[in-house]
């Protein structure tokens, strides 16, 4: 294996040839994308520009450019840990993007791609009656809805939960990185536990919600990422059950809960007939989130209790 590497070291000389060989690599290993690109190639260039300490979109010219062998090296192991070790590659690179703005990520967190980001763009309209004052990013990660909500709404208090230590320490690394302590807080919490005596103009969240079946189906990459931040029972809808009887007591009168349930959206629909979710249409892809007032979710208390009973 060594000595097949060292020859391929000096048969490759060019960027634009490692980035052929890495594409080739991953599709020959039948790698899966999802988390930042969503085809070899693009995979290739991004591991292969992050390695050469170049940005991902350097002008074609680039390609050209011949490698010494110390870069050759560094490039290579990192093709080979995409492959050997099926890692998603913003843990490779420990970065991510969300609404266009970069966040630090680990295997301690998910990594940022929820189709909430293009709702944030939107100021949430038309379902927030004025921009919101008291923000929470529940079940935070990263940090990263919390943060671009911050950025977006910058009058607002913004504070971000997860019951995982471990990602509000990622979160923290977050906040640092965009200079927003003295607007963004980052709170350790088993849903409101940690919360208590606060109150929201809008509560978003990307809890944990894919169902046993599924998750028991994911590609490698996916069981790279935190369970903890993944599974939510048979039905994937353990904690939305409980953050749906909760969630009005932490909403001013005209708040809004934005959550994200991906592909149990049916199983929520099916268990809570009665309730009226509002599914926005996202242009830039995905599905799976829902709206609710604090009035809505008030008058449906009674719904959620069974459920939760059940």
């Amino acid at each position: 294996m060594i000595e097949k590497r060292e020859s391929s070291l000096h048969e490759l000389c060019t960027v634009l040839d490692y980035i052929r060989w890495g594409a080739s690599r991953f599709t020959e290993a039948k790698l899966w994308f999802g988390h930042g690109t969503d085809n070899a190639w693009d995979e290739a260039v991004l591991l292969v520009t992050h390695a050469l300490h170049l940005p991902v979109d350097s002008k074609p010219e680039i390609l050209s450019a011949r490698l010494t062998m110390d870069e050759r090296r560094e490039v290579m192991a990192l093709l080979e840990r995409r492959v050997d070790e099926r890692l998603p590659s913003p843990y490779l690179t420990n970065e991510a993007w969300f609404c266009d703005l970069p966040f630090y990520v680990d295997e301690r967190v998910l990594v940022p791609r929820s189709p909430i980001g293009e709702l944030i763009r939107q100021g949430f309209e038309p379902w927030l009656q004025q921009e919101p004052l008291a923000v929470l990013d529940l079940c935070c990660g990263s940090g990263c809805i919390g943060i671009a909500c911050a950025e977006t709404f910058v009058d607002a208090r913004v504070d971000v939960s997860d019951i995982s230590a471990d990602a509000i320490e990622v979160a923290q690394i977050n906040i640092n990185r965009h200079h927003l302590n003295e607007q963004v807080r980052a709170v350790q919490s088993d849903l409101f536990e940690g919360l208590k005596g606060c109150s929201y103009d809008l509560i978003v969240s990307n809890p944990p919600y894919v169902d046993a079946r599924d998750l028991a189906e994911m590609p490698p990459e996916y069981h790279a990422e935190p369970g903890l931040a993944l599974g939510s029972g048979d039905d994937g809808l353990d904690f939305t059950r409980r953050l749906l009887l909760e969630a009005a007591d932490h909403l001013q009168p005209e708040g809004i809960l934005v959550c994200e349930v991906g592909n149990s959206w049916e199983a929520l629909e099916e268990a809570f007939q009665q309730v009226p979710f509002m599914w926005p249409e996202l242009e830039d892809g995905g599905h799976g989130v829902f709206i609710l007032t604090r009035e809505d979710l008030l008058a449906c208390r009674p719904f959620f209790e069974a459920g939760a009973e059940g």
